[in-house]
This record gives C-alpha cells, sequence and structure tokens, in this order.
C-alpha cells in the first residue's frame, strides 16, 4: 500500500522521514541540481527525454506517450532489477521529478505496486526550489553571524577551517562555490556547480545552523566566480553580522599566496590568460609585467606586487563600502599563520564568545 502524497513543503523539512529519496528526472536535470541525499533512477534519460519531446512537437501527443511509455516501462524494470532485489517491505521512498507529475507518478506507481510505502513529491523539484528560494530570504536573519575580513592571504579561509576542527558553525561559502573569490580564484579540476545547486548548498548549510551559536563566515563580493552570493545572506552579512578583522604579516600572507596557488607553476600560460582580465583596471603594461614575471618563475615578485598594487587596494575600498565602522572592528592576528597559530587564534575567537 502506498502513503498519500505528501506536500513539498511537509517534505523538505522532513527529508530524513524517508529510507530514500529517488529523483526521477534525467541525467542532466539531476546534474544540475536535487534534493538533498537523493539519488538519480531516471525514467527517461536525457537522450530518451530529448525523442519524445520532439515527437510530441512534431507529430502529436498519442504518439509521444506511446513511445514515452515503453521506455518509461522498460527504465523503471531496470531500475528495480538493479537496485530494489534486496529491499524489504519496509523500505520507504519518496520519488519526485520536475513538478510532481507523471515521471515520477510512474516511478511511484510501480514502487506502490509492488508493496513498498511510497510518497510522490507534489509540486517536485519545482517546489522544493521555491521552498530554498523563499528560505534564503528568511534563514540569514535568524543566526548570529560573525563575519571574517582581512585583506587578500590574510588567512580568513583557513581560520574559519580551523574553526569548524574546533567545533564552531562554519559557512564556507568559497568551499560550497568550489572557487578562492578573485580572478584567481578557479580551483583545478574542481568546476563550480551550478547557481541552482550553490543555492541548494548554502540553503542545507543555514537550515543546519543553531540560532543559539555563532555562525562564522568570510566576507565575499557579490559574485565567487560565476556564482552569485544569496542576496538577503550578503545583506544580513554587511549589515547586521559582527565584524572581525583578521591580520597576518605581510611576509606570511605572500607565502600562503604562494602555496595556494603553486599549481600556477605548471601551467604560467594558464595564469597569464587570467591575468588578461585585469587590463582594464591595471593597464597593458603593468599586466605584461606579471605575466613575464610568471614565465620566468618570479613568483614571489608577482604575487608581492599583485598583493600590493592591486588586491589590497581593491579590497580595501570594498570592505570599507560594505562593512560600516569596520576601522574600529575587533582584530585577529593570525601571526605567521602556522597551524599552531590558526588553532590559537580559533580557540581564542571561541573562548571569547563564550563558545556558545
Amino acid at each position: 500500500m502506498s502513503l498519500n502524497p505528501v506536500t513539498a513543503e511537509a517534505t523538505a523539512a522532513n527529508l530524513g522521514a524517508f529510507d530514500t529519496i529517488i529523483d526521477a528526472r534525467s541525467p542532466a536535470e539531476f546534474g544540475e541540481d536535487h534534493l538533498p541525499g537523493a539519488v538519480n533512477w531516471p525514467v527517461l534519460d536525457d537522450e530518451q527525454r530529448r525523442l519524445v519531446g520532439t515527437l510530441y512537437k512534431q507529430a502529436s501527443a498519442l504518439e509521444a506517450r506511446k513511445l514515452g511509455a515503453a521506455m518509461v516501462a522498460r527504465n523503471i524494470a531496470a531500475h528495480l532489477e538493479r537496485e530494489a532485489a534486496g529491499l524489504s517491505r519496509d523500505w520507504k521512498p519518496m520519488v519526485y521529478c520536475w513538478r510532481g507529475g507523471q515521471r515520477s507518478g510512474s516511478l511511484a506507481w510501480f514502487l506502490g505496486q509492488i508493496g513498498f510505502r511510497t510518497a510522490q513529491l507534489q509540486g517536485g523539484y519545482k517546489g522544493f526550489r521555491a521552498i530554498v528560494r523563499s528560505e534564503l530570504d528568511t534563514l540569514p536573519a535568524q543566526l548570529r553571524l560573525t563575519v571574517l575580513t582581512g585583506r587578500t592571504g590574510s588567512g580568513k579561509t583557513r581560520l574559519l577551517q580551523a574553526l569548524a576542527v574546533q567545533g564552531a558553525q562554519v559557512l564556507d561559502l568559497e568551499g560550497l562555490a568550489c572557487h578562492r573569490g578573485s580572478i584567481l580564484g578557479g580551483l583545478p579540476g574542481q568546476p563550480q556547480p551550478t547557481q541552482k545547486r550553490f543555492d541548494n548548498l548554502v540553503w542545507q548549510a543555514l537550515r543546519g545552523f543553531s540560532a543559539e551559536r555563532p555562525v562564522y563566515v568570510e566576507s565575499e563580493s557579490a559574485r565567487i566566480g560565476r556564482l552569485t552570493v544569496p542576496e538577503a545572506l550578503l545583506h544580513y552579512m554587511r549589515s547586521q553580522g559582527q565584524v572581525l578583522q583578521v591580520q597576518m604579516t605581510d611576509d606570511a600572507r605572500l607565502a600562503l599566496l604562494q602555496e595556494d596557488y603553486a599549481f600556477f607553476a605548471a601551467d604560467p600560460e594558464a595564469f597569464c590568460r587570467l591575468l588578461q582580465g585585469l587590463v582594464e583596471l591595471r593597464g597593458h603594461a603593468t599586466v605584461q609585467q606579471w605575466q613575464a614575471g610568471a614565465r620566468a618563475g618570479r613568483w614571489a615578485e608577482v604575487f608581492g606586487d599583485l598583493m600590493a598594487t592591486h588586491y589590497d587596494p581593491l579590497y580595501t575600498r570594498s570592505l570599507q563600502r560594505s562593512y560600516a565602522g569596520l576601522d574600529s572592528a575587533p582584530t585577529v592576528d593570525l601571526g605567521d599563520g602556522s597551524p599552531e597559530a590558526l588553532a590559537q587564534a580559533a580557540r581564542q575567537l571561541l573562548a571569547a564568545a563564550g563558545n556558545n
């Protein structure tokens, strides 16, 4: 016997009530974004979905449904043979597709006929996405945000990681975005998620935080690579967050930058291509000088000049525009940026916050 369908809102709040969340959409749709913890059992793959859609437009709805039904039946049979053999009668799946329509309905029907206690998500992924967008507008104001500001290479991300090790609540936006935030910030071998996926990951993180304890987050611009930080989160960080200034010696900052971007040494031309994006701000002559230094392996010189003449002035102006009272904000000195210094700073921050 199958369960009555549940509402999108109730399911989004109680995903843990189901043993498995099954996304019946195509692999491409699933790859763009999906519900937390979902697995993909596509009832139509990407090519089959295209074929059915084309037939619907060029022939008739009847012909498209006949073709689609045969494909769906074969695909569901393959999923059941591969996935359902070892499942007990008590297994409780929740199935969804784009709008809670025929694709998830077909799979849910088959599972219910077998005897599994199956639920179908009304509204589908579209309804879930509406909840994510809505809660991204309201969740930030419910939290105690502590914003780590500081110049490029000052160790903000590493301090976030040290705080997480100490048990603090940490929102690592750059980690979720797979990008360090600057024009050089792309991570090798780690493509950025889609905007929908990024929104979903931020939403999941925000929902998991306690309002009783501070949430530490790094100051960001409106965009991290090609992704946009949720507007309400950015606004609340800048207007209501407790601001801390993270400091590190210039020598330590330079060492950290060279460590973080050491992969460019294996591909200086990739570094030089990215620098082209600074021509409008810094001019051809300056950019060409940096490119020549990179090709000659003078990385300390290049990063030192980038830090002093580009990033420091740019970020100082940006931070002062975004955070009122920045100059009087408490400071956090990370010294030489060593793991010991980071751990000590994290412990001191948590102690000052009462670790609550």
